[in-house]
């Protein structure tokens, strides 16, 4: 029965499987040779040895799929790889191939177990694993997966096959270890809050020098935290406290926000207040600066002619007073006959009436 390759999944002969295949093969090329001649003579054995010799040549042609890398051993030395396709290699038992998948993700569960995918899918913890210490000596649980696969490089594959006897323990090993130091130096805050992803990629990072150290021939394409809580026996306490702590965030950030919407406001309209004084300030600063030139020019003018400048003055005032005066013009005849009217009621100020006084009282 062929025994099952470790590494691929493709059945290995064993030596007495190949001899005694190679005998019944060429058991059948000798009787068909014989019935095809009418059994007149018999086959030489040196027909034999030529057949095995053939067919043992042959089975050194193999194919490496897609998804692989080969692996050359002579008498179980490493002495080449090889690329996807078909190749040949001595036959057995000088050289043999092992063909390991170099694209596959493998998958690592640290701190639980999957029982079934489902849906529903069923896990059991694992509290050995899931429990460990934090920088500020509390105890958090925590469950993660490693995926990781063979590096594909001149010295990856080989590595992978021969340096670590069980590759998949030593990644569950090196994960948990570097898991527990990256734990061991972080708060219990920031693993079960908002420093979730920098503990993913310290860990990432201290299992891949791990591996390489190990000489495991391995790369580490991710670790996910699945689950991040504190034990079952305090969960409910600290709930609340990350309860709180939502709130708290929620609320300063609201703070934030308003303090954004009003303090750049406020600080427009500053800006505007002081723009405008500033304009205004402009403007009467100029005024004042044309009246009192205005006023320079006229006392010149007026310090060379007198009469002409009070006259001009004079008329100029009268210009800009008299259109908004209610006018009445009469010839001299006719105001010598009308009867002058004076409007005293829209000259003087109006008095409020007084009220009566009462007896025995102040009047008001």
């Amino acid at each position: 029965m062929p025994m099952p390759d470790r590494w691929d999944g493709s059945p290995r002969r064993s030596p007495q499987d190949s001899l005694g295949q190679l005998v019944d093969l060429s058991e059948r090329l000798r009787q068909r040779l014989g019935e095809a001649r009418g059994g007149r003579w018999r086959l030489s054995p040196w027909w034999f040895a030529a057949a095995l010799l053939v067919v043992w040549a042959l089975s050194g042609i193999y194919i490496v799929a897609p998804d692989q890398r080969g692996v050359v051993l002579r008498f179980g030395r490493v002495v080449g790889e090889t690329d996807p396709g078909p190749h040949y290699h001595l036959p057995w038992p000088i050289e043999e191939v092992l063909r390991p998948s170099v694209t596959a993700i493998r998958k690592e569960e640290i701190g639980f177990h999957t029982l079934e995918v489902g849906p529903p899918a069923r896990y059991q913890e694992v509290e050995a694993e899931a429990l460990m210490l934090t920088g500020d000596e509390n105890i958090v649980k925590l469950e993660f997966i490693v995926q990781y696969k063979v590096r594909a490089d001149s010295t990856g594959t080989p590595d992978f096959l021969f340096n670590v006897r069980d590759p998949e323990g030593a990644v569950r090993a090196a994960a948990e270890a570097g898991m527990r130091e990256v734990i061991g130096r972080t708060a219990i805050d920031q693993v079960l809050t908002e420093g979730k992803e920098q503990v993913q990629v310290e860990a990432q990072h201290l299992l891949q020098s791990i591996l390489d150290r190990y000489g495991a021939g391995i790369e580490v394409v991710t670790v996910k935290l699945q689950d991040v809580d504190p034990p079952d026996q305090v969960s409910d306490a600290f709930k609340d406290v990350i309860s709180a702590q939502q709130d708290k965030e929620r609320l300063i950030n609201e703070a934030r926000g308003y303090a954004n919407d009003v303090v750049p406001r406020a600080r427009g309209q500053a800006a505007q207040t002081v723009n405008e004084a500033e304009a205004y300030r402009e403007t009467k600063v100029r005024e004042a600066t044309g009246t009192a030139q205005r006023f320079v020019k006229q006392q010149e003018e007026y310090a060379k002619a007198k009469d002409v400048t009070r006259r001009r003055l004079y008329l100029e005032t009268m210009q800009s007073i008299l259109p908004g005066v209610n006018k009445i013009v009469m010839d001299d005849l006719s105001g010598k006959q009308a009867v002058p009217y004076l409007p005293l009621e829209s000259i003087l100020p109006r008095r409020e009436p007084t009220a009566p006084a009462q007896p025995g009282g102040e009047s008001r």
